[in-house]
Parts: structure tokens; C-alpha cells; sequence
């Protein structure tokens, strides 16, 4: 994620090795998702998704990806 922390946007970049469906989504530190940002069928190579995080409240924030069989976790700080 670029910039971390957050202030009212950012990008999550990634590369796939193949088409699949990819389901994208922000969760705070109770597990409830709070937003979610893909959730479709992408093609291989190179992705950019940008988040809008202006609603959310300053905090400590996961964003999870799954595509396939692969799955990652990050955290972000969304600052004022």
C-alpha cells in the first residue's frame, strides 16, 4: 500500500500469475469488514486498486486479497 499510513487515499498494488477472481476488502481490528474494494475476475499481470478511506475513522486497519489459492494480509494506519 502506498502511502501507509493514510490520509484520504492510497493505492494496493499487486501481480497475479494468472486470471482468477480476486475479492478485495478492508477490515478494522474487530474483523468487521468495512469496505470492500474488488471483488471479480482480474486478468493476469499487474493491478492497481485505489482506496478511499476519507469515511473512515483515523485507526488501525487489515486489508485482505484472495485470488485463487493466494491470499495476503497487510495493515494500514489511517491517520487524519
Amino acid at each position: 500500500m502506498h502511502p501507509n499510513p493514510v490520509t484520504t487515499q492510497a493505492v494496493i498494488r499487486s501481480a497475479l500469475p494468472h486470471a482468477t477472481h480476486v475479492r478485495l476488502a478492508v477490515y478494522d481490528v474487530l474483523g468487521r469488514e468495512v469496505a470492500r474494494l474488488a471483488d471479480g475476475e482480474f486478468s493476469a499481470g499487474e493491478h492497481e486498486v485505489r482506496v478511499d478511506a476519507s469515511g473512515l475513522p483515523p485507526g488501525l486497519y487489515s486489508y485482505r486479497i484472495v485470488a485463487g489459492d493466494l491470499r495476503a494480509s497487510r495493515t494500514m494506519v489511517r491517520v487524519r
